[in-house]
């Protein structure tokens, strides 16, 4: 399938990554930009692989860890489709061996992360080969971890399973029925499972200890949570693809967005095999992926048409917090708040052991929902001492707020204050004040 490119919009997008990259040790970095399924940027930066010099580009090829996860939700859908299973099939219906607590638990509650079995398994070795069923056996001494269909937690576990059906529903390695039944139709190239193989343009993973890079732990057990190799050029053509069948077909599209209804009354967070939130009031489908040396992210304004992909060989890049400050170059009702900030604090020294308020005033630019507000303190000795934080803060355009912090220090000293702002769980960083004020304690 060609893929159609439009202009890249370069400079400041360069410039802000290649920033990034040099304040967070991120040693390579892949990307493309979707814009009404036209590619407007594509490139690579920094080195794909230090000790060779090699630098990393549009073809590198990543472990993408759990962005794994949508192309095995994908083949599940395409089973039911086929009507070899239903979504609402209990998954001992397809699985021996079951344990009973997990006779009511269905494939859908696999899919969206609320059947209640642990988010790992007991007998994972990241260091052979194993079978699915193999590990999913482990897991059954495990308790649930609530009653399915009751809460949300995310299981690797569950996408084990998933595979397994596939196999036991096929007759054929769950490997293969991807391959033919979601990456050949959607043209991709490159896309692959994880393999000891020899794989030109493979990128080195990297990971930071002490501050220097160092390479990663090279898992090789295929772990369908976390299966596969792919660049950006691919997953492109897979993004694009999508777009074009839900196209085709709006209502099942629909049905993969539907967050389940937990008893609490409240949905859950995670569809058929993506995250379906908002950010800024926009439409957010999502996914991220983490392995040693490598993290990657997923990033679909599906409503404003636009898709960021990125991938890096360091397993401490900020990815997720990347993609978001990228979309804003290119819509800019996504471009993160910014805040004014002001601290008010006690005029005279305290006394240690004494209760201390912390006040901060802050006015946000523009309308910051489910905010997450995050003080540190800090010592004289540039060590953190305190940590608090205030989650879900709504902030309306142009409002100023006093939100109130208290601390009771333990010891005299000269500390320091730190104000971090971000967007819902953490992600991106609006703004980070630091050394905003000091204490004294007597």
């Amino acid at each position: 399938m060609g893929i159609a490119t439009l202009p890249a919009r370069a400079a400041p997008v360069d410039d802000y990554i290649r920033s990034e990259m040099r304040k967070m040790g991120i040693p390579g970095l892949s990307i493309v930009v979707i814009r009404d399924r036209k590619i407007v940027k594509i490139a690579g930066y920094g080195s794909a692989n230090l000790e060779t010099r090699t630098p990393a580009t549009p073809d590198s090829i990543y472990k993408i860890a759990s962005l794994s996860k949508p192309f095995i939700a994908s083949a599940i859908l395409d089973l039911a489709a086929d009507r070899k299973i239903g979504l609402d099939d209990r998954i001992s219906q397809h699985l021996t061996g079951t344990p009973d607590s997990w006779k009511d638990i269905t494939i859908r509650q696999v899919l969206t992360h609320t059947s209640g079995i642990p988010r790992d398994p007991n007998d994972y070795r990241p260091y052979q080969e194993q079978k699915p069923m193999a590990v999913i056996a482990s897991a059954y001494t495990l308790p649930l971890s609530f009653q399915p269909g009751e809460k949300f937690l995310y299981s690797n576990v569950g996408y084990y399973i998933l595979a397994q059906i596939i196999e036991n529903a096929t007759g054929a390695p769950w490997e293969g029925f991807v391959a033919a039944r979601v990456f050949k139709p959607a043209g991709l190239q490159v896309t692959r499972p994880l393999t000891a193989a020899i794989v030109p343009d493979r990128a080195a993973g990297y990971d930071q200890v002490d501050g220097r890079l160092v390479n990663a732990e090279n898992w090789i057990a295929s772990r369908p949570s976390a299966a596969f190799l792919s660049s950006v050029r691919d997953l492109a053509r897979w993004d694009i693809f999508l777009d074009e069948q839900r196209s085709r077909s709006p209502v099942f599209w629909e049905q993969t967005r539907t967050l389940p209804m937990l008893p609490n009354g409240r949905t859950g967070q995670y569809g058929l095999g993506w995250y379906v939130e908002t950010y800024l009031g926009h439409a957010r489908i999502h996914h991220d992926g983490q392995y040693p040396g490598f993290r990657s992210t997923w990033e679909r304004f599906e409503d404003d048409k636009l898709t960021i992909i990125i991938l890096t060989n360091s397993g401490q890049a900020p990815v997720e917090s990347l993609a978001l400050k990228v979309a804003g170059f290119y819509v800019p009702a996504l471009v993160a708040p910014t805040f004014n900030t002001g601290v008010n604090l006690p005029t005279s020294s305290v006394a240690s052991g004494s209760p201390v308020t912390i006040g901060f005033t802050l006015r946000a630019g523009k309308a910051a929902p489910k905010s997450v507000l995050e003080l540190e303190i800090w010592d004289s000795e540039n060590k953190a001492v305190y940590k608090q934080i205030k989650s879900g803060q709504d902030f309306a355009a142009g409002e100023d707020r006093r939100i109130d912090f208290q601390w009771t220090p333990a010891k005299p000293g000269k500390y320091w204050i730190n104000l971090g702002i971000y967007g819902p769980k953490f992600t991106p960083s609006y703004a980070w004040s630091e050394h905003i004020g000091t204490l004294t304690v007597n």
